[in-house]
């Protein structure tokens, strides 16, 4: 009886060993290599000097983000570390990957970002399946302060950065989202007299703001509805735009793909271009335009745009204001266009003489496809804003 528990204890330790040895092991380099795929897709590609497994966890050292061959594109991002890494259905899922802080210079340029990561991420099995699985996605990315300095001056920040994006139930819709909090631009650097003098009378030496992008991608018909694309720059005014299209299907992104894949295959550029411009134009005519929107709200830089127009020109800001509200239908009149020139010389004057909010929209009553449009663009330019439905507002 002791004999027989000894033995059956024997077979039990070695299939326990066996299911635990090298064999069965996590590969990182498999997950470099289906990363990488996934990446490749997109033109750009990862190397890494060695790659290190412990458990369900992989270093990837020495890595190296690029696109092509040319040491011009290739950015060096130093360790990458992924934690949680399960194998699903020969793809893989990683619960966080970090990165460590970039410290980049080249010549009189500086870049550092802090804490990076990403969560959540999704590595697909097979890159180039035409299906929505095939795509690298991601739970969040996120990035600390970043800065780049120029001649050691710091020219632009961010203190956070933050992207997330959710896939529905049935994977049929996928949402976006992405926040740069607290970035800030320096103007002081410039040195040419005249633009140094407009940045001064614009108070625009210092810049500070956020943006906020969000929207979603309806996978079959292709549909991509920017709700939110909005950079609120203090002082200045905040620039909010939203549009939608359909037709960017994972056909058509295939099809992109491909295009740019034969672009850098071709080494006479001069054809490459040509070909790829040509496949571009082909595409576009598988688009279909639904509605976009661009607005503005003023935040003091009308009014210090106008100041410094009419000293540049010797008159008076009223003067100027009045000159502007006079050319605005002339200029449209040229368009021939009479029912928006009306529109349009209303919002002018009404924006001039009080600067809140400005606003063009393109609604059509259904949607239109690009080959229309480019068809009244080329042959009567006219037709475009009552084929897309345009309207001008001010101060709404």
């Amino acid at each position: 009886m002791r004999l027989e528990t000894t033995r059956n204890f024997l077979f039990a330790s070695a299939a326990v060993l066996a299911f635990a040895s090298p064999a069965f092991a996590l590969d990182g380099a498999d997950v470099l290599k289906k990363m990488n795929a996934a990446y490749h897709v997109q033109g750009a590609e990862i190397t890494a000097k060695s790659i290190a497994t412990n458990g369900d966890n992989v270093t990837l050292s020495g890595v190296v983000i690029g696109s092509g061959m040319d040491p011009a594109q290739q950015f060096p991002i130093g360790n990458v570390t992924l934690e949680g890494v399960e194998e699903d259905n020969g793809g893989y899922t990683i619960e966080k990957m970090s990165f460590e802080n970039v410290n980049y210079a080249k010549e009189k340029v500086a870049i550092t970002i802090d804490d990076l990561y990403m969560t959540g991420v999704v590595v697909p099995a097979d890159a180039t399946a035409n299906t929505v699985d095939a795509m690298l996605f991601y739970d969040e990315a996120h990035t600390g302060p970043a800065s780049v300095k120029i001649d050691g001056k710091e020219a632009f920040s961010i203190a956070e950065s933050n992207a997330t994006m959710t896939k529905s139930e049935d994977g049929g819709t996928l949402s976006f989202d992405l926040t740069a909090e607290g970035f800030k631009g320096d103007l002081s650097g410039v040195t040419d007299p005249k633009s140094k003098e407009a940045i001064d009378a614009l108070q625009l030496k210092s810049l500070s703001g956020d943006l906020t992008v969000n929207g979603s991608w309806e996978v079959a018909p292709g549909t991509i509805n920017v709700d939110e694309y909005s950079i609120d720059v203090e002082n200045v005014g905040r620039l909010d735009m939203s549009f939608s299209i359909s037709g960017y299907t994972m056909a058509f992104i295939k099809s992109m793909q491909d295009a740019v894949k034969a672009q850098e295959a071709n080494p006479n550029k001069e054809q490459a271009d040509q070909a790829f411009g040509l496949a571009m134009l082909g595409l576009m005519q598988q688009l279909t335009f639904n509605n976009a929107k661009i607005s503005f709200d003023d935040a003091g830089i009308t009014k210090r745009g106008i100041d410094y127009a009419a000293k540049e020109q010797g008159t008076t800001s009223e003067q100027l204001s009045q000159m502007i509200k006079g050319m605005a239908p002339m200029m449209i009149a040229q368009l021939n266009i009479p029912e928006l020139q009306n529109a349009v010389s209303a919002a002018v004057n009404t924006y001039v003489d009080d600067p809140k909010n400005f606003t063009i929209s393109a609604a059509p009553a259904k949607p239109v496809p690009f080959p229309m449009i480019m068809g009244a663009a080329m042959g009567a330019p006219n037709t475009i804003p009552s084929v897309l439905g345009v309207t001008v507002t001010a101060n709404q």
